[in-house]
């Protein structure tokens, strides 16, 4: 098969369709993605499921194949710590050790905690629309779905333990076992050691003894089925093993997991499996630099990101180059707009088969849902008219927006949510660290000289190169840096460090406005 697009989705499915080799694919190729439901669901965990349903579509649309999307939650993952932002935390100190889905939801409102997760997590991804079927760790343990694999790991406990040990500080290697089970007395898993095997009868001995953190094990000991979930495997055995059952062929893993994912390989070959095609992507980071963590709940949420900005923003930032680590802040949300927004205003110019290879053609159904744009309203340009009239209501922006672009009327399902969200963006966001200084004196002469020429009959019908110009030229008169005096125009006038190009920002809200700001601020 010869690659036709360049796109990184298509490249993957390119891999995908590679990997089977001689053999013919699978009628169905499954896709998995993973969530821990420790935590409220973050960008992350949206961004893992968007790119993998890209690549999902892009394999459907070069070979034809059917295709499959699971979202696999790990519910029977025992609770390490309490979150730092969920309430009541004092209700789920005493379930440490325990299967999320076993613990009270501190909310209140679900059957457990990690119920009241994967709702969260439900909510998000039918808002996007993605076509995917959710399975958790209980229902695949519990209901015997898993009992196959789980055969298979205990007839291959040596090689597995060949795999693993090696990889383990000394100390720990001793009373490691790739088997968690779950103390029947007290319900931990994390406090549990295995001390036997009972390949014959699918069981093992194990004591609930062992520290984890705090909690200490209640010293039970006692035998468990490997069977129909008293028994979990370990991270990168749980891995493999839905691997194994699922027959999964693709999967995306953030990079902090490139060692977990070759163990998982290995162990999956070890069982009689075969691995799926891998792809590590870089981490989000919080405007300091540091991981993205659903326990901390810091960077920015889904929910918050789409309180001021439509969705296909966020889908656009986290299309381009997953390989590139990406600062997730506020400050991100109003560039990665204006470019989604200049980049939807140009796949309409785009030849029908060149356009895959666009992000809009991925962001919207493989092409099949994107909307005409063809205005200049964007979302820097619609803060700054915001700034300059100071908060004012919706209709009035309207006009001011149709009056510097006609065309916006006819794109009102683009430009009304601009405007919604752009206002309260700026309410949150923007007026919060406005400062606005007191001009110098010097300065004080230019704005009085650029006041009067806007005054005058002329100006109002000078086009926005001509307005910019109007700038350069009295900084000049005057003796001074235009870049001097474009800063003063930004900190005196608007009470921020940067903003929009003079000529553009006049145009949009008309030079007797400016005049007005001119009159407000300097006297």
């Amino acid at each position: 098969m010869t690659p036709k697009y360049k796109s990184w989705p298509f490249k993957e499915a390119m891999r995908i369709a590679q990997s089977f080799g001689k053999d013919a694919p699978p009628e169905t190729v499954i896709f998995e993605t993973g969530f821990g439901p420790s935590g409220l669901p973050h960008i992350g965990t949206f961004a893992e499921v968007a790119r993998t349903t890209w690549v999902k579509s892009a394999y459907e649309h070069l070979t034809g194949g059917t295709t499959s999307l699971i979202a696999f939650s790990d519910d029977l993952d025992g609770l390490r710590k309490i979150p730092e932002n969920l309430p009541r935390p004092e209700i789920l100190a005493e379930h440490l050790g325990k299967p999320l889905c076993d613990i009270p939801d501190p909310y209140g409102c679900c059957d457990s905690f990690s119920g009241h997760m994967i709702g969260k997590l439900r909510e998000f991804l039918d808002a996007f629309g993605f076509d995917y079927e959710l399975r958790s760790a209980s229902e695949a343990y519990r209901s015997g779905a898993f009992n196959p694999g789980l055969i298979k790991m205990l007839e291959h406990v040596a090689p597995i333990l060949d795999i693993i040990l090696p990889t383990l500080k000394e100390e720990n290697r001793e009373t490691w076992s790739p088997f968690l089970p779950c103390c029947e007395r007290c319900g931990r898993i994390y406090t549990t050691r295995v001390t036997g095997y009972r390949t014959d009868e699918r069981a093992l001995d194990y004591a609930c003894d062992a520290p984890f953190g705090d909690v200490t094990g209640c010293g039970h000991q006692g035998t468990a089925s490997v069977l129909d979930g008293h028994t979990k495997m370990g991270w990168k055995m749980d891995w493999a093993l839905r691997w194994y059952c699922y027959g999964v062929n693709y999967e995306m893993y953030g990079k902090d997991l490139i060692p977990s994912a070759a163990l998982s390989s290995k162990i999956v070959r070890a069982i009689g499996g075969r691995p799926p095609c891998g792809y590590f992507y870089e981490l989000f980071l919080d405007e300091q630099g540091e991981k993205i963590s659903k326990s901390r709940g810091n960077g920015i949420s889904v929910e918050e990101w789409l309180c001021f900005a439509p969705v296909e923003s966020l889908a656009y930032f986290i299309f381009r180059d997953p390989r590139q680590a990406k600062k997730l802040h506020f400050g991100v949300i109003p560039k990665a707009m204006d470019e989604y927004l200049d980049t939807l205003r140009r796949y309409r110019d785009i030849d029908g088969d060149k356009r895959p290879d666009t992000p809009i053609w991925h962001i919207h159904d493989a092409g099949r849902s994107v909307p005409t744009y063809g205005g200049s309203i964007n979302f820097s340009l619609v803060n700054n008219l915001i700034s300059a009239l100071g908060q004012p209501d919706i209709d009035l922006l309207n006009k001011f927006l149709t009056r510097y672009d006609p065309t916006s009327a006819e794109y009102p399902e683009i430009v009304t949510p601009l405007i919604e969200k752009g206002l309260r963006y700026y309410e949150d966001h923007i007026l919060p660290g406005k400062q606005y200084r007191p001009p110098t004196e010097t300065e004080r002469g230019l704005f009085a000289a650029l006041a009067e020429a806007l005054q005058s009959p002329e100006a109002s019908e000078m086009n926005e190169k001509a307005l910019q110009s109007l700038v350069f030229d009295i900084a000049r008169d005057h003796g001074v840096d235009p870049r001097d005096f474009f800063a003063a125009i930004y900190q005196v006038l608007l009470g921020q460090e940067r903003g929009p190009r003079f000529g553009s920002f006049a145009r949009l809200v008309g030079v007797q406005r400016v005049v007005e700001l001119i009159e407000e601020r300097v006297g």
